[in-house]
This record gives C-alpha cells, sequence and structure tokens, in this order.
C-alpha cells in the first residue's frame, strides 16, 4: 500500500483554505476515487491528471486509487487542484519521495499534455498558504510573479509537470518548447474570465485611461470642488445635471486624483482582481485606484457580487479601494441599487448561498449620475423640458432617500454656456495640481487618526466625531438649525461634519470652522450658503 499527501488551496470568495491531498493506493482493480465535496470541474480532474501524467513520461498506477481532499467539510471547486493531485499520486506511486511532497502548497491546472496552465485567484491562495505556515509554494510559470507579492515565501514557478517531477527527483530539468513567436501565450487564457472586461465596464485599473487630466473639464467649478472634496476625504458623491454637462468626463478624472496604494490596499485589491479574472497579464500588483463603471443594465448580482455555486465579486468589490462610477442610475433596478446599502456602511458584502457564505471586501467610492428627468432638460431656469410632472416625479423617486441619505456630496452640474465652452482662457486647475491638494489632505487625516482603524474622515464614525474631534466652537449652529428644520437627517448631520473635517484638511485648517461647515453643508443639501465653491479661496 502506498500513501502520499500534499497541499492545495480552496478559494471561498478571496479567502482560501488550505487542503490537504492525498492519495492512497491498495491492491485492487485499477479505479481513480476522488472523495472530499468535489464540484463538477474537480472531479473531472481525474481525466486530466491521468492523461497529464502518462503524457509526462511516468506510469499510471494500475491499482485502485484513492484521492481523498481534507477537510471534507469545506467546497472545493475549479481546476487549481490538478497539479497536487497528480503529485500526490506519483508521491505514493513512489516516483516521487512522498516526504518531499508534505510541506509544498501546489497551485494550477494541468493540461493533458502535462502542460501546467494558471488559474485564477493564485495571490490569495499563496496569502492563505503563507497565512497557515507554509512557506513553499508551485505555481504555474506564468503566475509566479504575482504569487512572488507574497513576503517570506518560496515560489517555483514551473511550466510543465515534467519539469516539476524533475526538480522533485533532482533529476536534470527539461526545457520545454517555446511558443511560436508572435501568437499569444494560451497558457495566459485561464488568467481571464470569459465576459469581463471593457464591455462590462469592470475594469481593472491598469485598463483604466488614467491618461484625462481634470483641466480638460470646462466651467463647473462647484463639481470640480465636490470632486476635489470626495477624493479627498473618501466621500460619495451624487452628479445632477442634463446630458453633455460633463458628469461622465468628472468621474473618469476621478480615480487619477487619488492617491496610489499603499501596498496592504494593492494586496486586497489585486486578490479581488485575481479571483475575478481581470489582472492584465504582465501586471501582477494593482497599485491604483481601480474604477468600475457598469451598464445600467446590470442585475444585482452583477453588482453586490454572486452567481451559482460559490458567488464570485461583483461591481463594488472590484472597485475596492477605488470607484463605482453609476451613470444613468435611475435606470439601474430599485432592487440593485438598495443592494449597495450594506456594502456603503460595512465596506464590505457578505453574500450567502446554498454553497457557502463568503465576504467580500468593497470599501469603494462611489459616485452617481443622473439626469434631472427623462429627457434631461427639466431646469429651473427654462422651460426646455416637456415631460409632464408626474412622470418627473416618478423618475426622480427610484433613488430612494435611504440610499440618497448616504451619499455625502450632491452636486447640480450646470449646462455649459457658449462663452466657456469656446472661450480661450484660462483652463481649470490640473489633474496633478488637485492630485497634490488631495494627497496632502489625505496626510493631514492620517496624521490626525493615527492609532484607529480609520484612514479617511468618511470611515470615522459619528460618535467618534462628535466626541474627540468635533469643530470650532459654534461652527455647527447652521448645520443642527438644519436638523431641527428637517433639511438634514441626523445621519446627515455626522456626514456634514466629515466632510468639514475634509475641507479643512484641505485648506490647511487645524480645526472645521464656521465656512468649512457652510460649505460642506452646501455640497450636502445642494443649497446656497453664500461660501465661494473653490478649494483655493477658502486657504
Amino acid at each position: 500500500m502506498g500513501f502520499a499527501r500534499t497541499c492545495a488551496v480552496a478559494l471561498v470568495g478571496v479567502e482560501g483554505v488550505v487542503v490537504e491531498v492525498q492519495a492512497d493506493l491498495e491492491p485492487g482493480v485499477a479505479a481513480f476515487t476522488l472523495v472530499g465535496l468535489p464540484d463538477k470541474s474537480l472531479t473531472e480532474s481525474k481525466d486530466r491528471v491521468r492523461a497529464a501524467v502518462v503524457n509526462s513520461g511516468s506510469a499510471w498506477p494500475q491499482k485502485k486509487l484513492t484521492v481523498g481532499l481534507s477537510p471534507a467539510s469545506v467546497p472545493k471547486g475549479g481546476s487549481g487542484f490538478d497539479l497536487a493531485v497528480a503529485c500526490a499520486v506519483l508521491g505514493a506511486a513512489e516516483r516521487i519521495d512522498p516526504r518531499a511532497l508534505s510541506d509544498i502548497v501546489m497551485i494550477g491546472e494541468l493540461g493533458l499534455d502535462g502542460r501546467v496552465r494558471p488559474v485564477r485567484g493564485v495571490l490569495p491562495a499563496v496569502l492563505a498558504a503563507a497565512d497557515a505556515g507554509y512557506e513553499q509554494v508551485v505555481v504555474p510559470e506564468c503566475a509566479a510573479a504575482e504569487a512572488s507579492l507574497v513576503p517570506g515565501i518560496s515560489v517555483l514557478g514551473v511550466r510543465s509537470l515534467r519539469q516539476l517531477i524533475a526538480v522533485l527527483t533532482d533529476e536534470p530539468v527539461p526545457e520545454e518548447d517555446p511558443d511560436e513567436q508572435g501568437r499569444p501565450d494560451p497558457l495566459m487564457a485561464g488568467l481571464r474570465m470569459p465576459g469581463t472586461g471593457a464591455a462590462t465596464g469592470m475594469l481593472g485599473a491598469a485598463q483604466h485611461d488614467h491618461g484625462h487630466d481634470l483641466a480638460d473639464v470646462v466651467g463647473q467649478h462647484s463639481a470640480r470642488t465636490a470632486v476635489e472634496v470626495a477624493a479627498a476625504g473618501g466621500h460619495h458623491l451624487f452628479l445632477e445635471g442634463p446630458p453633455g454637462a460633463g458628469k461622465t468626463m468628472l468621474a473618469e478624472r476621478l480615480p487619477a486624483i487619488l492617491p496610489r496604494l499603499t501596498k496592504g490596499e494593492s494586496l486586497e485589491v489585486t486578490a479581488v482582481h485575481s479571483v475575478a479574472g481581470l489582472l492584465p497579464p504582465g501586471k501582477p500588483l494593482v497599485d491604483i485606484a481601480p474604477y468600475c463603471a457598469p451598464h445600467h443594465s446590470a442585475t444585482m448580482q452583477a453588482l453586490v457580487g454572486g452567481g451559482q455555486g460559490i458567488a464570485r465579486p461583483g461591481a463594488v468589490s472590484l472597485a475596492h479601494r477605488g470607484v463605482l462610477f453609476l451613470d444613468e442610475t435611475p435606470e439601474f433596478s430599485s432592487q440593485a441599487l438598495d443592494a449597495l446599502r450594506q456594502p456603503l456602511e460595512a465596506g464590505h458584502v457578505v453574500i450567502a448561498r446554498s454553497a457557502g457564505v463568503v465576504r467580500f471586501p468593497a470599501r469603494f467610492l462611489m459616485v452617481l449620475a443622473a439626469n434631472p428627468c427623462p429627457c434631461g432638460r427639466f431646469s429651473q431656469r427654462d422651460d426646455l423640458c416637456e415631460c409632464p410632472p408626474s412622470m418627473i416625479r416618478r423618475y426622480q423617486a427610484r433613488l430612494s432617500g435611504p440610499l440618497l441619505d448616504r451619499v455625502d456630496l450632491r452636486v447640480e452640474v450646470d449646462r455649459v454656456t457658449r462663452s466657456e465652452l469656446t472661450g480661450r482662457g484660462a483652463r481649470g486647475e490640473s489633474t496633478e495640481t488637485v492630485a497634490d491638494r488631495v494627497r496632502a489632505a489625505r496626510e493631514r487625516a492620517a496624521a490626525r487618526l493615527a492609532g484607529t482603524p480609520w484612514r479617511t474622515n468618511s470611515e470615522v464614525p459619528g460618535r467618534e466625531l462628535r466626541s474627540r474631534w468635533y469643530a470650532s466652537l459654534g461652527a455647527m449652529d447652521e448645520a443642527e438649525r438644519s436638523l431641527e428644520r428637517g433639511a438634514v437627517t441626523a445621519r446627515g448631520l455626522d456626514r456634514v461634519l466629515r466632510v468639514a473635517w475634509t475641507v479643512a484638511d484641505l485648506v490647511g485648517h487645524d480645526r472645521p470652522g464656521a465656512t468649512d461647515v457652510a460649505l460642506a453643508l452646501q455640497l450636502r443639501t445642494g443649497v446656497p450658503r453664500g461660501v465661494p465653491m473653490a478649494i483655493g479661496a477658502l486657504s
């Protein structure tokens, strides 16, 4: 009787569970049994592994073979167990020393010819292995750079099962024939999930065009200020205005003024994009804020995550630490929009399915954009709109009050005038200039919040703001009167104080004053308060 074991990783959301892959050979009729709660794709690995072992020059054991995946209570799926199953079988057959396998974690899919193909989720799988105390992992060669992002772990990248067998048995490592020049590497196909990318608006950070300059936006001084405040404090933003006024332009330029991600944030974002199959080849680490703009026909599962079997990350998780832009927001289904309430408050989304419960990170900056009416021409200044009042009310009511109450900044984007569009005067501030102010404001907030679990003003709970980081004496009087009149809710009052702290950080004030609170209240309610809508004018 032969026995060998090695390890692989089962992914549940973006969290991994180390699975022990055990192979047992007994005398009897040749058979291959796979146990341990595998799904359909994992059950099919029996045929892939048998063909890969034979085509790699090793004999397949003609005995009763049982492969167990432990713990058996954890659902397991995907083709990433192929490499571990093949090595465990070869260890039980004494082709490989079983002692050389017990402390190695193996991740990869096998082709019928023995080539090792990449799978999605390599980074979170290696993170789980490192957390469990393992120091060696074997991954496909083209995913070695992604796995190497985890510190303190030795990564071996192999291109075929033949190479791995040679390494484990101290034999000469065979050379693999290179692919034809000028053709895409077929192994890289395993890093992408079909149906994702530009067509769905679920773009990774490297795919989004960060060359847009904020100076390209004509006019829109109030909206530009709101975008700057949103970036500095991580506040959600609602832009309302007619078509062609620049709402989408502003949203597309928001990621470029956000600070670059820290190492910890980069690993979080990369793990989500790796599971979703959105990591671009040649860029294993996402270090800039992602941008996700799903179409208004997106379902609730596409927004918050879901799907059959083990849930996959949705748009809110793909926008983690970045921007989620919902253009034509009233056209989204009310069910999908209301599903955003929980991740907006908690910073993560929990999805329960019959196959298990998964938790995805979802701390994003949400930008909503909407027309004032179905035709988009409704305005208090003119009567170009032909929509009846009842239709306008129904259209605007598609955005529920509880959802809008979680949005810190609400700005009306005015129609661009002819003089602004054709004028040759000074352009607005560039992205680089605004990004420098945003970076400085983030640093002030981080220094103030040092020693706490929060990093931006939008994350600080209201009770902490009122007790530890309150505004100057009398600065909140007007905001409190708005609460008494019902113009803002209790949650809205806390959000006004958060925005006031962000304004103070941008202009360099030690504590929010009456002017900072007035600007925050104006950005929250849209009612003019007699303060200049420019950060430079408040300094």
